[in-house]
Order: structure tokens, then sequence, then C-alpha cells
């Protein structure tokens, strides 16, 4: 059963500079291979890969290119170098990608007002790549949707594919990128785990010294400086909520921290979201009188559920796992574990999720698992532990020493701290990415008072 402990949760310090993530030409031209693999086993002639700001991801990870401002849409053929169709903005921004490409002006991504008299017709960009009534093809919005005709791209990028190969020809490729079990995302390389553990430990240190700043009648604006935001692209936008402010995933806004009040605080980067919500209180007694037992009767069952949770975060185990040792432990009517209990983070926030009742995908090498599990209670609010993880074996672990022996050391030591000190079940191929690894402080006004289940 969980306790109330007083610690210090240890420096565990981070990497001095952010580690390189991107492939070399020939690894972006392995991962063409693994694409025109997938294609001709699905019988696609092409695939076409749409993206935008928010919903990047599929393409910086077939080309090292995420597009700003504008849209962006890679076409891959049978063979040949893929074309990338981007706007007035991004065109000059390709260069900085060592992928393999062909690169047009396509000004209808443009920004609204922007010169569009010098690109040629989507049609004939179509019919020059080789898409017309003989081909079959995907294309790859964000979401699968479980419907292969629903795609999630704009209609007239849609109605032109469909046109030029016909309706029944052209069908959502996302699963290919993003399905838990075998998506060509759904797993990271080592150089991308080693990015996401300075990216990890750049959040969680940045909310550790949020947490330690709040104060009764501090603006929420304020808070957020203590994150010491650097310029590491965002995977979201931060969140703090505190006041009056009681609207899930809002932005701060100039409300002021209330004693007795709830607090809730995301800090997001690419492969990193560091989530944590409690009460600003000291103890017990600053809670309404109705919650006062809110640590052993709300938010230490939440944990001791979460130390279930690790217990089958290992390779091999199933998203029905993880599933399970939420849900049989916390009762649908006090905790409301609406959600996945946890999903797949990458370079986008959320990628999809093995998790789900009567899972049997399995956790595999290379997955980088998020501890999101919302509990949530109109009285008892909430609480949190929420960062990333990776699964990996002893391959995975080589390469990562080999590339960042302080990485690998670092994860190793919060492992061990959160095996000695919280008493979690923490696998050994499990490598904690965060510096606030699973720790639940329920009194914000007393950060060291921590929930241990030893």
């Amino acid at each position: 059963m969980a306790r109330l402990i007083e610690t210090q949760v240890p420096d565990f310090g981070r990497a001095a500079e952010p580690p390189p993530w991107r492939l070399s030409r020939e690894g972006y031209e392995a991962r063409l291979d693994s694409i025109r693999a997938r294609m001709d086993r699905l019988g696609w002639t092409h695939l076409i890969v749409y993206g935008d700001r928010e919903h990047f991801a599929n393409l910086l990870w077939t080309s090292g290119f995420d597009p700003r401002f504008e849209e962006a849409l890679l076409i891959i053929g049978l063979r040949g170098a893929p074309l990338m169709l981007a706007g007035n903005e991004c065109v000059n921004y390709l260069p900085a990608t060592p992928a393999p490409m062909r690169v047009e002006r396509f000004q209808w991504f443009s920004l609204p007002s922007m010169p569009k008299d010098s690109s040629r017709p989507l049609a004939e960009i179509l019919r020059d790549e080789g898409v017309d009534a003989h081909s079959r093809a995907g294309l790859a919005g964000w979401k699968d949707y479980n419907d292969p005709r629903r795609i999630d791209a704009p209609s007239y990028l849609v109605d032109a594919v469909r046109f030029a190969a016909g309706w029944e020809n052209v069908e959502n490729a996302a699963a290919l990128f993003v399905d838990p079990l075998d998506g060509l995302r759904s797993t990271a390389t080592a150089a991308e785990i080693v990015f996401f553990e300075w990216t990890g430990a750049l959040a969680s240190d940045g909310m550790k010294r949020v947490i330690d700043a709040i104060t009764p009648g501090a603006l929420d604006h304020d808070l957020l400086q203590h994150a010491q935001y650097n310029g590491v692209p965002l995977g979201c936008h931060m969140t703090l909520k505190c006041g009056r402010n009681r609207v899930s995933l809002a932005s701060a806004r100039g409300e002021r921290i209330v004693r007795g009040g709830r607090f809730s605080c995301g800090i997001c980067y690419w492969g990193a979201n560091c989530c944590r919500a409690g009460w600003v209180v000291a103890g017990p007694d600053e809670l309404p009188a109705s919650i006062r037992d809110y640590a052993a009767s709300f938010a230490g069952p939440y944990f001791d559920a979460m130390a279930a949770w690790f217990d089958q975060l290992h390779i091999g185990s199933t998203g029905a796992a993880l599933h399970d040792a939420i849900h049989s432990r916390l009762a649908e009517e006090k905790f409301h574990v609406f959600l996945n209990a946890g999903h797949l983070i990458g370079f986008d926030e959320w990628i999809s999720s093995p998790v789900a009742p009567a899972s049997r995908i399995p956790l595999r090498e290379g997955m980088v698992m998020q501890s999101d599990v919302i509990p949530s209670h109109p009285d008892y609010y909430s609480s949190r532990m929420e960062d990333a993880y990776a699964l990996a074996g002893p391959a995975l672990r080589a390469e990562i020493h080999r590339l960042s022996p302080d990485c690998l050391a670092r994860c190793d030591a919060r492992r061990h701290w959160m095996r000695a000190t919280l008493g979690f079940p923490v696998s050994d191929g499990v490598l904690p990415l965060t510096n606030l690894p699973a720790v639940v402080s329920p009194y914000l006004l007393n950060p060291s008072l921590l929930l241990s289940a030893r």
C-alpha cells in the first residue's frame, strides 16, 4: 500500500547539448526501402504522405522534414527519388535534411495571399509521377479510422488522387506508420531514444522548477517561466491550470494560484511530455473537509495501480496486461480512467496505443511508452505521474551505450531509485527518460513529501 515519505528526488543530470537524431542519407534510404517493401506487400504503386504543422511526424520519419507554417506532400513511387511538394516558406527549409528526394514548389500549400502563380497543377504532377488508372495508392494523413476509404487530408488533395487513380484504388495508409502492432513509427531508434532522454530531462527539470515555485497568489504565466523553455520544438502547447481555470488541457491565461485549489501542468517537447496534477496545499488539513483523505483514498490507490502497471511494463507483455493492471484496481465509478492506460510517444505526443481491453499487441523493444493514466473525480480531482519510458533489450541497450554511455547510466540510476525509494518493480528493460520518474507529490506546497509503495 502506498504511504507518504519525506525525501528529495536526486539530481540525475542531463546531456549538456541536444544529441543528434537525424539519420544519414543512407539511413533515410533504408527507411525508403522499408516503405517500398510494405508498398509491395500491400499492392500499392504509390504512397502519398501528407503533413502539416500539427501532424508532421510521418513526414519527419520518412524524410527528416517537418513543415513549418505550411502543409507538404511526399509522393513515393516504387523506384527513384520521392517528390516532395512544399510551399513558398518551406522550399528553402528542405535542404536541412539529407534524405533523398526531389523538391517542387507547390504554392497552394503557401499561406493566404501569398503568390500562387508559378506552380504546376496537382493533376499534372500526379500524372508525371505515374498516378493513373493503373495505380493503387495509399494516402497517409494522421489517423486510420479503421476504414480504408476515410482519409484525413484536405479534400482537394484526396479528390485529385482519387480522380487520377480511381476512387476504389486509393486507401488510407496511416496505419503503415502508426499501427501499434507493426507501424513503422511504433518503435524508436537508439539515437531517437537518446534524444528523447534529453527532452525528457528538459521537460521534467522544468516541471520540478515550476512545482517548486508554486506560491499562493503567483500568476500562471510567471510560473511557466520556470520551465526555462530553450527553443526545442514543442510536442504540444504547454498547459497550466489553476485558480478559476477548470478547463482540461488549458493554457495559462492570467489566473493566480489559490491555496487549497487545484493545479495541473504539462510541458511537452518532441519525445517527452511531463504532466503533474494535484492540490495547492501543504497537507491534508488545507484540503476541503470532504476530501482530506485524498492521499489515502485517491492518490494512494492510483499510485498502487501504477506500481502494478510498471510491473507489467516489459518486453513481451501485452497491451491488455497494462489495461488490466489499472482497471482491475481503480473502480470506474470513482477513478474514471477513460482514455487508454498508456500510449506510444515519439516526435508527436501520441502515436497510437497498444493498451486496450483484451489487446494481445506485444510490447516490443524500441517502444517508448507514456505513463499517461488519468484518474479524475469531481471532488478528489486527479493525480498524475506522466512521463516517457523506453523498452530496451540487450541489443538496444548496447547501441544506446555506444551512442551515449551517460544517457544509459542516467536511465539505470533512475530505475534503481524507482525500485529502492518508490518500491516500483521496474524491469531491467525499462529506461526512464525523465528526471521525475514516477514521482507523485499529492500536496504541492510540500513537494518533498512523496508517495512510495515501500
